[in-house]
């Protein structure tokens, strides 16, 4: 058998394809450029029409806002704080004698507290400006006002509450704070209870009656004695100590609001002999909550913020604004022993992210 190809038939039969001509492409594009000219031309005209139709007094007024926000952008970035008297003129009296409040200070050029210094206003609006140079001004808003009218806002609180460095405007204020406000690391510092009492323990055993153990101070006070243990001391860790009690220092670093890099930020453990009481006094600073955690809690302990009083448990996390006027006491029996807390402190939940990052530059410890 022998396969004989078909010729194609007269409807198999395709006119071949043609690429459009170069001619045809440039004259389609220059068409889309002319009607695109036509319209822009139209766009323009419109505008300039719109202008002159336009009020003049408008136009003059929309003008004179622009300039007016120029001004006030270089003006916050530029200008320096109002001459009120620095939290140093506002206390200078009482300050003569070493006592404020009926607070026996330390006197230590150290203590962000006690070292109140001339021109401590002027200092914090440079650091302010030299945050904004680098980074931004951004969420700057309460803190500029806050160093801005600082003697005045000290000067004119309320005596339930007066912070004697820093007060920074429009945080809600309240002695106490409920657990759930910081509710991660209350929780974590609950669950280690036992890990921090061991290690105090451990620490406790080196007391003599001789002599004040290596690591530890003795604070001020009307009557008794009161020592404090500190990891962390005004923002700077002290690694001796740190290295005594390993497994607290390392719970301070899963904390997820512990102020760490400024000098409002503390860690430490604080002992109250029986027969002490702590005379009232003011805290540094509204941005913060002073959490303690009850260690060991004899009877006839209490804790008074803006006269309310409250008692510690062992295990537990009792959280207060420490700018309000406070004191503690421990009036139990010598065979009860002392009240021991492990004291941290805690970003106030108000205070922004931007500003926790600006008030850690401004207030760095050595700044």
């Amino acid at each position: 058998m022998v396969w004989v190809p078909l010729s194609p038939t007269s409807s198999d039969r395709r006119a071949p394809l043609r690429a459009p001509s170069t001619t045809t492409m440039s004259l389609e594009w220059l068409t889309d450029w002319s009607w695109s000219l036509d319209g822009l031309r139209d766009f323009i005209g419109t505008g300039i029409q719109s202008i002159r139709d336009c009020d003049a007094t408008a136009l003059v007024a929309v003008a004179c806002l622009l300039v007016l926000f120029v001004w006030y952008c270089y003006h916050v970035g530029r200008e320096q704080p109002r001459a009120y008297a620095t939290v140093n003129a506002l206390m200078q009296s009482a300050e003569a004698n070493g006592v404020q409040n009926g607070f026996v200070y330390c006197q230590s050029p150290e203590c962000v507290r006690c070292s109140h210094h001339d021109g401590l206003n002027q200092k914090l609006y440079h650091n302010l400006q030299e945050y904004a140079k680098r980074y931004s001004w951004s969420g700057m808003g309460r803190i500029h006002k806050g160093i801005r009218e600082q003697g005045r806002y000290l000067n004119s609180r309320p005596s339930i509450q007066k912070p004697e460095v820093f007060f920074l405007p429009d945080l809600p204020t309240t002695p106490y704070f409920s657990r759930d406000t910081q509710k991660h690391d209350v929780e974590l510092l609950e669950r280690n209870f036992q890990t921090i009492l061991c290690e105090f323990e451990t620490l406790y055993k080196a007391f003599s009656n001789c002599s004040l153990p290596q690591g530890w101070k003795m604070n001020s006070t009307p009557s008794g004695e009161w020592f404090t243990f500190y990891l962390v001391n005004q923002g700077m860790c002290v690694p001796r100590n740190c290295r005594r009690c390993p497994r607290t220092y390392r719970l301070l670093g899963s904390l997820r609001t512990c102020i760490g890099n400024n000098v409002f930020g503390n860690a430490c453990i604080s002992v109250l002999s029986p027969g002490t009481v702590i005379a009232e006094h003011y805290g540094p600073t509204n941005i913060r909550i002073r959490c303690h955690l009850g260690l060991k809690t004899p009877s006839n302990c209490e804790l008074v913020v803006g006269g309310e009083p409250q008692c510690w448990a062992e295990g537990r996390c009792l959280l207060f604004d420490d700018s309000f006027l406070h004191t503690a006491f421990h009036e139990g029996a010598p065979e009860e022993g002392p009240r021991v807390v492990f004291m941290v402190d805690l970003w106030h939940p108000n205070v922004a992210a931007a500003e926790r990052q600006a008030l850690d530059f401004i207030f760095a410890p050595g700044r």
